[in-house]
């Protein structure tokens, strides 16, 4: 197999951590951070303020004992959180980035269950968490970034985040040092799930650290670039990317909520994106609707015929032609990342026509999480590109596909590969193999330049449009309290006028619990009201949207599983 090179981009390899900070610190005046104020007025921080925030709030944890322990942060993205993480794990300690739509009970017993010492979480947090200060078995410090009107502020357990810099910055003589063992547990962080059902993943520093140089070597993006951060900043995805840009000395604009995402795009005039297909696909969306609003559908059509046309002959005339397009994105646009769930190769076509490249990457939170990512300069439509240099991948699997290709999970093995799962044997002794390869789940062929491809997952696990992770068996478990449900299996569907996923659950009706004479309309109404009470117990992302009546038992091992592949 011939595997294509990489070209090496012009950026500053890391070691590790406290040669990251390095970078950091030498960016000086380059503008870090464009955020919003509380009264939405747009702020800068510069990379020597943030450096010296980041310093500030090491000597501060310090100070308070903290130094080396394990800082759980929770909140929206903000420069607070930021430079707490990086506080955090340049100080020598582990942190651990928390979904913020977590339910407050759920977020308790996850800390609980990884021994975290503190907490550093956001406005939103800040009478969510009144209850828990002085209960949980754990936490000594709780640390909210906005303290402002703080009903229990004088309890001996909460610090301020403003008061923990100023600690800090009573410590001039504070210096970082370079962490001895790179091999040694840096992050932790929970997979999709309830508390029963979640595993938490333990990255170490190299991870961290080889992930982010290997983004910065796969993608073109350069010192003088703006991305936009929309995404969850406790996603290892994004939160990859966003230190391979500090690496790089981009500048971050912060999206302040998703209803003014493309209000702010046309603000903050990003160069680059991040993103997962949702959002490539709502500016798709957004791009026609309002070409059909104003009665220029017609001219868009055309003009991408034109632009293809233009484009056999060599001459570019895409942003020339979709200027007006481009404008409702900020006028500067010209790449995006996506990644988190497969993208339809279409979108990628049609987004070149505008002068936009499109890159499709393949990651998972196991892997810290980069594994490949399609070369700008040679885009494959349809492939998650090579593995990038910091792992290897190969195909376990003796099937030949249609096109000739050896076919079965793709396995991983590298720097960016997990320590493993915290205190689970058994799910470590499944996720390897033998012989130390890290088993994706996932389903693909490689050809012959090495392009990965992804076919299908052995996992059950559920990838919506957004990149959100669904557990089916989790729904399954609220699906079996419901009397009048003798089995469920809980898939994904395609919308039918649209690549958006829906949650469907497939019964079987308990017909012992019907009348005899009752209808099959009637066991379906009765069916789908208790499928909309059960949602309401469930995170909005976890939801069944549909459900299909089937009227025989599923197909069982004879341990009485369910075969879930023969599931249609």
């Amino acid at each position: 197999m011939k595997k294509i090179a990489m070209t090496k981009r012009d950026f500053r390899y890391a070691e590790d951590l406290y040669t990251f900070l390095g970078h950091i610190r030498d960016h000086q005046d380059r503008i870090v951070f464009r955020y919003f104020a509380p009264d939405r007025t747009v702020l800068d921080m510069t990379y020597t303020e943030f450096y010296t925030l980041i310093r500030a709030e090491a000597a501060g944890l310090e100070a308070l004992g903290l130094a080396g322990k394990r800082i759980a942060i929770i909140g929206d993205t903000s420069p607070a959180w930021l430079a707490t993480y990086l506080a955090v794990t340049t100080g020598g300690g582990v942190a651990i980035p928390m979904d913020k739509e977590l339910a407050v009970e759920e977020i308790a017993g996850l800390l609980e269950s990884v021994e975290a010492d503190a907490i550093v979480y956001g406005r939103s947090f800040n009478e969510k968490f009144a209850g828990m200060i002085d209960s949980h078995k754990t936490i000594s410090h709780f640390i909210p970034m906005f303290a402002e009107g703080l009903s229990y502020i004088d309890n001996p357990r909460v610090l301020p985040y403003d008061r923990l810099i100023e600690m800090g910055k009573e410590h001039p003589e504070y210096e970082f040092t370079r962490t001895a063992d790179t091999h040694r547990l840096a992050e932790m962080l929970f997979t999709s799930g309830t508390t029963g059902t979640s595993k938490c993943v333990m990255l170490s520093e190299q991870n961290i650290v080889s992930s982010m140089c290997a983004a910065c070597s796969s993608v073109d993006f350069s010192p003088e670039d703006t991305i936009v951060s929309v995404l969850p900043i406790h996603h290892t995805y994004e939160l990859c990317c966003i230190l391979a840009a500090f690496n790089y000395g981009a500048t971050v604009a912060i999206n302040d909520s998703l209803k003014h995402v493309l209000r702010n795009f046309a603000l903050f005039k990003p160069t680059g994106l991040v993103l997962v297909p949702l959002f490539v696909n709502t500016m798709y969306k957004k791009i026609w609707d309002e070409a059909r609003r104003s009665g220029r559908d017609g001219k868009l059509r055309l003009g991408m015929k034109l632009v293809r046309i233009a484009g056999k002959a060599g001459i570019d005339i895409r942003r020339r032609v979709f200027k007006d397009v481009l404008a409702a994105f900020g006028g500067r646009l010209t790449k995006i990342i996506s990644g988190g769930a497969p993208l339809n190769p279409e979108m990628i076509h049609a987004f070149d026509c505008f002068g936009i490249r499109i890159c499709e990457g393949y990651g998972i939170t196991e892997c810290s999480p980069l594994i490949s990512v399609t070369p700008y300069y040679s885009p494959r439509p349809g492939s998650v590109g090579p593995a990038v240099e910091t792992c290897t991948v190969r195909i376990d699997g003796e099937n030949t596909n249609e096109k000739g290709y050896r076919e079965g999970e793709i396995l991983v093995k590298g720097t960016n590969v997990m320590l493993g799962y915290y205190h689970n044997d058994a799910e470590n002794a499944k996720a390897f193999t033998e012989d130390g390869w890290y088993r994706t789940g996932d389903v693909g062929y490689m050809d012959e330049d090495g392009f990965i491809y992804i076919t299908g997952r052995l996992k059950s696990v559920i990838v919506l449009e957004n990149g959100k992770n669904v557990f089916p068996e989790e729904i399954e478990e609220y699906i079996s309290q419901i009397d009048e449900v003798l089995e469920s299996v809980v898939v994904g569907r395609h919308a039918p006028d649209s690549d958006e996923i829906i949650l469907t659950a497939i019964l079987v009706p308990n017909f012992d619990r019907f009348p005899k004479d009752t209808s099959p309309e009637e066991i379906e109404k009765v069916l789908r009201a208790r499928i909309m009470a059960m949602n309401k117990k469930l995170a909005s992302f976890k939801q069944v949207r549909n459900i299909e009546i089937r009227n025989e038992e599923f197909e069982k091992t004879t341990s009485r599983k369910i075969r879930r592949h023969l599931v249609k």
